[in-house]
């Protein structure tokens, strides 16, 4: 399949991660060598004294947490092909998080929902599909009663003047991005990072 237009994102729609779109997350993984040196989308599920997984380790992890219920995630589809996720859950379903000792020394009160990471197919980025899916991951939450929700994007305004971020290293998106899904932020986490919030009301 060829890359698609901007116009064609119209099309692409969103389903939640469960045990029925597993097949097309998996193969949209598998197609990027696992994403992440083969972290299959778990490294926020565990603590990092639990790092020691392989390829397969991390996909037969996160094949049992989505048959468990304790993996969420808005996939998007292109048709019957998925083609980008953002992960979301609550803090005790993604417990990981980067800069954790700064986060939690700043950190007031914990949210209801992370959203910790958003990858896009190789073909598609660059299009709005991020944000796209960033969109579905709220529509499940508010279809889920709602909350408080959290995002940890990246500031680009703190990149070296003149340098440019490779959009495979956007693991959770840009602070303008959730600007627009009307998260504003809170304040800075790491050098290059932030901590974004909104309260979602349940639809």
């Amino acid at each position: 399949m060829t890359a698609k237009t901007p116009a064609d994102v119209d099309r692409l729609t969103i389903r939640p991660l469960a045990t029925d779109t597993w097949p097309a997350f998996a193969d949209l993984v598998a197609r990027h060598n696992g994403v992440f040196g083969g972290c299959w989308c778990t490294w926020f599920h565990t603590l990092s004294r639990d790092k020691d997984r392989t390829y397969e380790g991390n996909r037969d992890l996160k094949c049992r947490l989505v048959e468990e219920g304790r993996a969420h995630a808005a996939v998007v589809f292109d048709g019957d092909e998925a083609v980008a996720w953002a992960q979301f859950g609550p803090p005790d379903e993604l417990p990981n998080i980067h800069h954790r000792q700064e986060y939690e020394a700043g950190l007031l009160s914990p949210p209801d929902f992370r959203v910790t990471c958003i990858f896009v197919d190789r073909r598609y980025r660059r299009r709005g599909v991020a944000a796209l899916a960033l969109q579905g991951a709220l529509d499940l939450i508010a279809a889920s009663g709602g909350g408080v929700v959290e995002g940890y994007p990246h500031d680009l305004s703190k990149q070296p003047e003149g340098k440019k971020m490779s959009s495979s290293f956007l693991y959770n998106g840009t602070r303008a991005m959730y600007e627009e899904a009307g998260f504003t932020h809170e304040r800075p986490k790491g050098q290059k990072n932030c901590v974004m919030k909104r309260t979602v009301a349940p639809a």
